[in-house]
């Protein structure tokens, strides 16, 4: 299984195995208090994708197209989540963007679930 969380919220047990899916650390949250299992900024988009896309609404269709062409090049990234939910039955997908709508771990998820 594969959940979402904001970095904000409170980390559970039942959240599984924790990936921090964005290039940049949220603002705001604690390293020690996240309880991270990992931060795989690599996954993320480009910093030029991210600063076109600014969590504009409009441009979500353009932006999923155009995280999921990145993803098309990071099969190895892809891969190592996949090999985690082998190992581990939940992993939950940990972003910092307000917008829990439009967000680069909403296009991963669909990705890797049809990985």
């Amino acid at each position: 299984m594969i959940f979402l969380k904001r970095a904000n919220e409170v980390a559970y047990k039942q959240d599984g195995f924790r990936i921090l899916v964005d290039r940049l650390w949220p603002r705001g949250m604690s390293k020690e208090k996240e309880h991270l299992d990992l931060w795989l900024k690599e996954i993320a988009p480009s910093t030029k994708l991210r600063k076109e896309f600014g969590h504009d609404p409009v441009k979500w269709a353009w932006f999923k197209k155009e995280y999921k062409a990145e993803l098309n090049n990071k099969i190895e990234l892809l891969q190592q989540i996949k090999d985690i939910l082998k190992k581990h039955t939940t992993i939950t997908l940990i972003y910092g963007a307000k917008d829990e709508i439009h967000n680069n771990a909403i296009v991963l998820k669909e990705i890797l679930e049809q990985y």
